[in-house]
């Protein structure tokens, strides 16, 4: 059964619905995709994605070559998996280029919109 844009994961608050999925920073299609349109568990996906993207966030700067590469990584298919595509799409940056630091704040930016969207549909 394919549910219309109205009708997945979270609105925006005020009822609007969010716009197309490429233009919010976590495709919410995608998302209840995943969740097969469990609100309850797209709630707890996304809080658990917010804190692993936080955390690596904190790390990734200071951390060597190795652990930034894991650090990426691990991001990447998290980000995958609940539709913050432009975090995978900047983590597979800094697998490619592990020393680009603009790339790196880059990431921390994508991270801060994707949380800050996430705090407004959760409200």
């Amino acid at each position: 059964m394919v549910r219309g844009e109205s009708g997945i994961a979270f609105s925006m608050p005020g009822g609007d619905v969010s716009g197309p999925a490429r233009s919010r920073p976590v495709d919410l299609a995608h998302l209840a995709r995943q969740t097969m349109g469990d609100r309850a568990l797209e709630q707890e996906v996304l809080a658990l994605f917010v804190q692993q993207a936080l955390s690596v966030r904190d790390k990734i700067i200071d951390a060597d070559v190795r652990e930034r590469l894991l650090l990426a990584h691990g991001l990447k298919g998290s980000a995958r998996g609940v539709g913050a595509f432009a975090i995978a799409d900047c983590a597979t940056s800094i697998e490619q280029q592990p020393e680009d630091t603009r790339t790196l704040k880059r990431l921390g930016a994508l991270i801060e919109e994707v949380r800050d969207f996430i705090a407004a549909i959760s409200r």
